[in-house]
């Protein structure tokens, strides 16, 4: 598929996924001949990943870490039970900072939610009274 199909699913501009790859963190599956990148659907779960990534805070580096660990275990192949042990361990590493970062997002999320009703309550308990019908 071309990029504009990709940016609709992913709802990731086109600027952002030439980011992306500039970054190599996602690269086009191939090119057509009149030069279009074209990508397939394992590069669009690939962005979706780093679509997921992005709020909480992962740097570029960050996901191409994961990327990376999760791309060698998804290779064909035999793998080392010490080399599977250790990619699985930096996913779980990964796992671990993504739940602590979404816990810390429920906090900062509760506290925007109750300053919203303290600034709601001030303007009700300081509006005329005609203004509140």
């Amino acid at each position: 598929m071309q990029i504009g199909e990709v940016a609709a699913r992913t709802e990731l501009s086109l600027r952002t996924i030439r980011h992306y790859e500039e970054a190599r963190l996602v690269v086009p599956s191939a090119r057509s001949q009149g030069g279009f990148r074209l990508y397939t659907e394992a590069d669009v779960q690939r962005l979706m990943v780093i679509r997921r990534m992005k709020p909480l805070g992962f740097t570029l580096e960050e996901m191409r870490d994961l990327l990376d660990a999760t791309d060698r275990l998804d290779a064909p192949g035999p793998r080392e039970p010490a080399e599977r042990e250790e990619l699985l361990e930096r996913v779980r590493g990964f796992e671990r900072a993504a739940a602590q970062r979404v816990a810390d997002l429920r906090v900062q999320l509760e506290r925007a939610e109750d300053f919203a009703v303290t600034l709601r309550t001030r303007l009700e308990q300081t509006a005329p009274a005609a203004t509140r019908a």
